[in-house]
C-alpha cells in the first residue's frame, strides 16, 4: 500500500506552521535582490574615520574609498563604471617660478592650468542582475603644473572622481549622500518602505533640506562679486565712445564699473541701456554671464537697502 508523504510545513493547505514563522533564518533571497546584510550596511550613517575636507572645506569622501566600499557591498565584479564623455575644456599656460621664504626662485618655466569634464555611468549587479544604474557629472581641474602631460592625467582622473562619486551618492549614506546635509554623518535615508514592512507606515525624521554646500558657496560667491573698477585706459576708452556717438556695449560696462557705487548712476545706465537695446547683452561676472538688465536691477536694489540700513542706523543713534 501506498503511504502518503507529509508536505513540507511552509506549503500545507493552512499555510506557513508556527515553526516556520519564528525561525530566525534569512528568508530564502530570490536572485538579483539584497540581501539583509546588504541592504542594513547600507543604511547605517557613514563611518566618521572615512570623512574628510576637500579643498574648498567641504566634507567629502576620497574616491578609492568609494571604490572598495562598492566591492565591500556587491563583491568583485558586482559593479561596472562606463565612461559617458570626457571633454577638454581648457588648456592655457604662463611663465611662472618657484617661490620660497625669500621670495622668486629659480629658472622660470611654462605652468599648464587644465580643465576636464567627465560623466560617467555607475552599474551596480546582484547575482549578476543589474540592480540599476546612475549617472554622474563633473569638472577636474590641475593648476600651474609644470608638466603639460601630468596636467591633463591628473584634471581628468579628478573630473573622473569626481563623477564617479556623485553617481555613487544613490546608493545613500554609505556612499557619502549625508555628507551633503551640510555635511553631517547621521544617516538620511533610515529606512525604505521597499524591504521593511511594517505593521504602521515607516516614520522618517527628516532635517530642513537647504542647498547643497558647494552650490549654496558658488551662490554666494556670485552675489558677492562686483565688477572690477576701470582702468585709466578704459575710462579714457568709453569717453572716446561717447564722443563719437551713440552706447555700444563696451561703453556701457564701463559707465557700469566707473557708477557702480553710485545708485542715480546705476539708474542711468540701466535707462541707457533700455533705450539702446543692451538689456539682454551679457556681462562677465566672476566667470558668469549676467544679463545687463539682472546686474543693474539687482545693484539698484543693493543700494537701496544699503541707504535704508544706513538711514535707520542714524535714527537709532539719535
Amino acid at each position: 500500500m501506498a503511504t502518503a508523504t507529509e508536505a513540507p510545513a511552509s506549503t500545507t493547505a493552512e499555510g506557513p506552521t508556527q515553526h516556520t514563522q519564528n525561525q530566525d533564518e534569512e528568508p530564502v533571497r530570490r536572485r538579483g535582490e539584497l540581501s539583509r546584510a546588504q541592504i542594513g550596511y547600507l543604511l547605517r550613517g557613514i563611518d566618521p574615520m572615512r570623512v574628510g575636507k576637500d579643498g574648498k572645506g567641504f566634507a567629502h569622501v576620497e574616491a578609492w574609498d568609494i571604490r572598495r566600499h562598492l566591492i565591500r557591498v556587491f563583491g568583485f565584479g558586482g559593479h561596472d563604471t562606463d565612461m559617458l564623455e570626457a571633454s577638454l575644456i581648457s588648456e592655457t599656460s604662463a611663465m611662472r617660478q618657484k617661490m620660497g621664504k625669500n621670495g622668486p626662485y629659480g629658472d622660470p618655466y611654462e605652468a599648464w592650468t587644465v580643465i576636464y569634464r567627465v560623466a560617467v555611468r555607475l552599474s551596480v549587479k546582484v547575482d549578476g542582475v543589474e540592480l540599476g544604474h546612475w549617472h554622474g557629472i563633473a569638472t577636474g581641474d590641475a593648476s600651474n603644473q609644470p608638466s603639460r602631460a601630468d596636467a591633463h592625467d591628473l584634471a581628468l582622473k579628478t573630473a573622473d572622481s569626481q563623477a564617479l562619486k556623485r553617481a555613487a551618492t544613490n546608493l545613500g549614506d554609505q556612499f557619502g549622500l549625508s555628507l551633503y546635509n551640510k555635511g553631517s554623518q547621521e544617516p538620511v535615508v533610515q529606512g525604505s518602505l521597499a524591504y521593511l514592512k511594517p505593521k504602521t507606515e515607516q516614520q522618517f525624521k527628516d532635517d530642513k533640506v537647504e542647498a547643497e554646500p558647494d552650490v549654496a558657496a558658488a551662490q554666494q560667491e556670485a552675489a558677492d562679486a562686483v565688477p572690477a573698477s576701470p582702468t585709466a585706459e578704459q575710462r579714457e576708452d568709453v569717453h572716446r565712445q561717447e564722443q563719437a556717438g551713440g552706447t555700444t556695449l563696451e561703453a556701457l560696462k564701463g559707465k557700469i564699473n566707473a557708477g557702480w557705487s553710485n545708485r542715480r548712476s546705476c539708474e542711468q545706465n540701466l535707462a541707457d541701456a533700455r533705450k539702446h537695446g543692451l538689456l539682454d547683452e551679457p556681462v562677465k561676472v566672476d566667470e558668469m554671464d549676467v544679463r545687463v538688465e539682472d546686474l543693474l536691477t539687482r545693484r539698484i536694489a543693493q543700494l537701496k537697502q544699503q541707504a535704508a540700513q544706513a538711514n535707520a542706523g542714524e535714527g537709532q543713534a539719535a
